[in-house]
C-alpha cells in the first residue's frame, strides 16, 4: 500500500486493496476478498437450496430450467431478445436446446446433462421433441409445467436474493452491483 494525499491506495499488481468498513483502514489482500466472497456464496447458495427444496428441485435442476428457457440463445437468461418466444421459452428457432449445448451451456459433462434432463422429464418440467433440423438428435424443450414452475423459481430467487441482501443500504447494492459487474466482465 502506498500512501497518497494521506490515503491508502492500492499497489498495482500487489493484490492488496484498501479495506472497506475495516479498522483503521487496514489493507486486505485479495485472498482474503476471495474467502469473503466465497463464504457470501456460500450463504446464498444454501439459502437458494433451501428456497427451492418445497418445490422439489435442486440448484442444478433450477440451472438447467433457466438454460432450457434460452433456448437456442448464448446470452444469460432472459436476455430480454426478441426471439425468446413468451410461454415455452424455446429460444430463436421454437425448438428448444440440444442436450450438448444445454451440457455446454451449464459447464457438465453430456452424461450428467443426460441426467439432469431425465429427472426434469420424470417430474414433467420438460419434454424431448425432435429436431427438425436433424432427425437424429432430439431438443429439450420447457413444458407448460415446466414453464410454470421457472416462473415460480423466479420469483422465489428474487424474493430470497432481497432478503440475502437487505443488510445492504440501497447505495451498497448498487455499488456491490457494478463491482461484480466488472468482476465477471459484464460492466
Amino acid at each position: 500500500m502506498r500512501e497518497v494525499d494521506g490515503a491508502s491506495a492500492r499497489e498495482p499488481g500487489s493484490g492488496a486493496v484498501e479495506s472497506v468498513g475495516g479498522a483503521g483502514g487496514a489493507a486486505v489482500d485479495g485472498g482474503d476478498l476471495g474467502e469473503l466472497m466465497h463464504a457470501a456464496f456460500r450463504q446464498l447458495r444454501r439459502r437458494w437450496s433451501e428456497q427451492l427444496a418445497p418445490l422439489d428441485l435442486t440448484p442444478h435442476q433450477s440451472r438447467a430450467l433457466f438454460a432450457v428457457e434460452q433456448g437456442g440463445c448464448s446470452h444469460p437468461a432472459p436476455c430480454g431478445h426478441s426471439h425468446h418466444g413468451g410461454p415455452g421459452e424455446r429460444g430463436d428457432d421454437g425448438a428448444g436446446v440440444r442436450l450438448k449445448d444445454l451440457a455446454a451451456r451449464l459447464r457438465i459433462a453430456p452424461r450428467s446433462a443426460t441426467e439432469v434432463v431425465d429427472q426434469l422429464a420424470d417430474k414433467g418440467l420438460v419434454e424431448r421433441t425432435p429436431d427438425p433440423s436433424d432427425r437424429r438428435a432430439t431438443r429439450i424443450v420447457l413444458s407448460e409445467a415446466g414453464v410454470e414452475l421457472r416462473r415460480q423459481v423466479t420469483q422465489v430467487r428474487r424474493r430470497e436474493a432481497g432478503d440475502f441482501f437487505a443488510v445492504l443500504d440501497s447505495e451498497d447494492q448498487t455499488e456491490l452491483a457494478r463491482l461484480l459487474g466488472l468482476l465477471s466482465g459484464r460492466d
